[in-house]
């Protein structure tokens, strides 16, 4: 049987460097969107560097919590707008912004995004494959009609997909039962964020915890060796 390595995580909006890395490291990458939405979360929020420090930028997606996140509507576009101008006023003198502003600003501004879900799916597949250069395929849970709760439907899905080795963010240590894995012949590995390299940014002092925007105008073509090709020099 072929080796098949497998993340499973919900979208989220123009996510972090760390979030890159683990689609990196897998053959299949699959979004994790008919799970429970929450609020001020990363489904839709993420932070950028200002001059004034971080800035949050948060889709509005109104308060209701009894919705997966698949489920949740966007009824007003205004945000993109007004996200894209906050990223111009923040990124405009960046080295690499011209090159990347026509590739956001088309995101933002050429269609009204009425799906959460289809929004963060569509941005991250696309900053993946046509400004990282990264060849993962991407799945999304719905296609696989998972059953169970909680681990029984993670450990499903994996099952349903072919999955041999399934690569986990760090946070799940707390609630993933490793003998679970092992009872169904799937590998459990665990992503390390660990040493990322700090790269020339705007606005100090340093901040790691930034969506992929900061990192793609800051270096441009080299944002994938402050990924992961940092590894290899070591």
């Amino acid at each position: 049987m072929t080796d098949l390595r497998v993340a499973v995580l919900q979208s989220s909006y123009i996510p972090w460097k760390g979030y890159f890395d683990l689609i990196h490291d897998v053959d299949l990458f699959i979004f994790y969107d008919d799970v429970q939405f929450t609020r001020q979360d990363w489904r839709t929020r993420n932070r950028i560097k200002t001059a004034q420090g971080t800035q949050w930028l948060s889709i509005p997606a109104g308060t209701r919590i009894d919705r997966l996140i698949c489920e949740v509507e966007l009824a007003d576009p205004s945000w993109q707008k007004k996200h894209w101008a906050s990223i111009q006023q923040a990124y405009s003198k960046s080295p690499q912004f011209s090159r990347y502003a026509g590739f956001f600003e088309d995101i933002y501004l050429s269609r009204p995004w009425t799906s959460l879900s289809e929004f963060n799916q569509h941005v991250t597949r696309r900053i993946a494959r046509d400004l990282l250069g990264i060849d993962t395929e991407f799945r999304d849970s719905r296609e696989f009609r998972a059953s169970g709760q909680r681990l029984d439907r993670l450990l499903d899905l994996l099952q349903r997909a072919g999955a041999t080795h399934y690569l986990s963010g760090p946070a799940a240590r707390s609630y993933i039962d490793p003998t679970r894995f092992e009872a169904a012949d799937i590998a459990l590995e665990y992503k390390d964020y660990a040493g990322y390299p700090e790269y020339s940014q705007r606005y100090p002092p340093f901040e790691h915890a930034v969506s992929i925007v900061d990192l793609l105008f800051c270096v441009g073509e080299d944002a994938p060796h402050y990924i992961w090709g940092w590894r290899d020099d070591r």
